[in-house]
């Protein structure tokens, strides 16, 4: 189809969709290496990154798929490789590369996870040599995880069969490489842990690639060996191979042959060893049985005749018996004498001599304080004499006795000093010193100033 040959009007989504297509169809597989920016991590599991370098920059995103199978953790500044194909995304009208693998540029993907995850469990302190469990010096019972049919099982049955055939071994099977392997590991490790009787486990392992040993680098195995109550030493591997499983174990042995060495000791040897111990005992023993008949013999010649050690404390509790006689009498006599000390200066000191003395104090301070009292009284009944007199004189009572009369309003009771208090018709009290009269006024009079015209003045 030719849009250029005829006019014909495209929607925008129509436009994007043959874009769409254009692009997926023609750059369905791209290599494209760049900078890792803007990296979003949704709760949705995908991954929303920019991949960009000195020119130029472009949207990616990998689904949560693809990003399961993913080794390591994805960060800012990482320099990929990526592959993957380009597409659009409608809604914005941009186009965007998705991802379907990733690479570290300049180290392997598995290496950069094995740093990332090694670091991180060492923050949280799984490697600490403070939580590593100490190994049993003699297991009765040794439980392994390992492959069945790989190399490791055999190195470790035979060392343990040649070096001590009685030991107890019980294998949890799993597979120790490839998809899922990981989740067995774990899954043994604590199955082997519930099981009763069991004294340590071994995890093991033969050699391979790192891709090979890649489950004991799982974080679920690591957290498995950390977890375990049991002590774990882990047989993975050659020598100069290093797990995160060897790192989390409480003891890391080169090889299997190594960590079945470990476990055992040799029956031969711990024969000799005890056939040594036995004779190294049995002389302590007759070392010991030695030392105490030397001992003995010493203590019997030292005793001597029961009779003559009673006699000499007998005489020596006599002795005892008349010193404390003795000091008993001194003691009586000193307390006689203190005591008649005593009663001497009681009777010098007599309290009688003292409360006969109080009692004359006593006695003349009663007289002295009733005769002041009478006189107190005298003086108060003289002032109050006085002041009734002078109070009597002042009295309105006196004043009503001599022929006045007190004028109040009869409705305020407010005593009426003037004419100019009273309106004609109101009435009004008059108190009289024997009684009290209502009465009205009639008409009011006012005094009025003297003058030379008037023949009289009126009140």
């Amino acid at each position: 189809m030719n849009l250029f040959s005829e006019k014909r009007i495209l929607t925008v989504t129509q436009l994007t969709s043959l874009i769409r297509g254009l692009l997926e169809e023609n750059f369905e597989h791209l290599w494209v290496e760049g900078e890792v920016s803007n990296l979003a991590t949704p709760s949705s599991g995908h991954l929303y990154f920019t991949l960009k370098d000195a020119g130029a920059a472009i949207r990616c995103v990998m689904f949560r798929g693809a990003v399961s199978a993913l080794k390591f953790r994805l960060a800012d500044g990482m320099k990929l490789i990526l592959r993957g194909r380009m597409s659009v995304y409608d809604q914005r009208g941009d186009y965007q590369l998705i991802a379907e693998y990733l690479e570290p540029q300049g180290v392997g993907a598995l290496q950069l996870a094995f740093q990332q995850l090694k670091e991180r469990l060492a923050k949280e302190g799984l490697f600490a040599e403070a939580r590593k469990q100490a190994i049993p010096s003699l297991p009765s019972v040794v439980g392994i995880v390992t492959s069945p049919t790989g190399a490791a099982i055999h190195d470790i049955l035979n060392v343990i069969g040649r070096r001590y055939a009685n030991l107890q071994i019980l294998i949890s099977p799993v597979r120790v490489q490839g998809e899922g392997a990981a989740v067995e590991i774990a899954s043994a490790i604590s199955d082997l842990n519930s099981y009763p009787g069991i004294d340590v486990i071994i995890v093991a392992r033969g050699g391979g690639s790192i891709e090979d040993l890649w489950a004991f680098n799982e974080e679920v195995v690591a957290r498995a060996i950390a977890a375990s109550k049991l002590p774990v030493i882990s047989a993975i591997g050659h020598e100069v191979d290093y797990t995160i499983a060897d790192l989390a174990a409480d003891l890391r042995a080169p090889t299997p042959s190594a960590a079945a060495e470990l476990v055992v000791n040799s029956k031969a040897q711990m024969m000799a060893d005890c056939a040594s111990l036995e004779r190294r005992l049995v002389l302590a023993v007759q070392r010991s049985l030695s030392d105490a008949s030397s001992k003995l013999e010493i203590l019997r010649l030292s005793v001597k005749d029961p009779e003559i050690l009673i006699e000499r404390f007998m005489q020596r509790l006599d002795d005892l018996q008349q010193r404390a006689e003795a000091s008993l009498s001194e003691v009586i006599n000193r307390g006689r004498q203190r005591t008649d000390s005593a009663l001497n200066s009681l009777a010098f000191n007599s309290p009688l001599v003292k409360i006969r003395k109080m009692e004359s104090t006593l006695e003349n301070l009663s007289l002295r304080c009733a005769a002041s009292v009478r006189s107190g009284l005298e003086l108060s009944h003289s002032c109050l004499a006085a002041s009734s007199g002078r109070l009597e004189a002042l009295s309105p009572l006196a004043v009503l006795q001599r022929g006045y009369a007190a004028v109040s309003l009869k409705l305020s009771g407010k005593s009426v000093r003037s004419v100019c208090q009273l309106a004609e018709f109101e009435k009004i009290d008059i108190r009289f010193v024997d009684g009290l009269a209502e009465c009205e006024v009639t008409s009011i009079k006012k005094r009025v100033p003297y003058r030379l015209d008037s023949e009289f003045s009126e009140f």
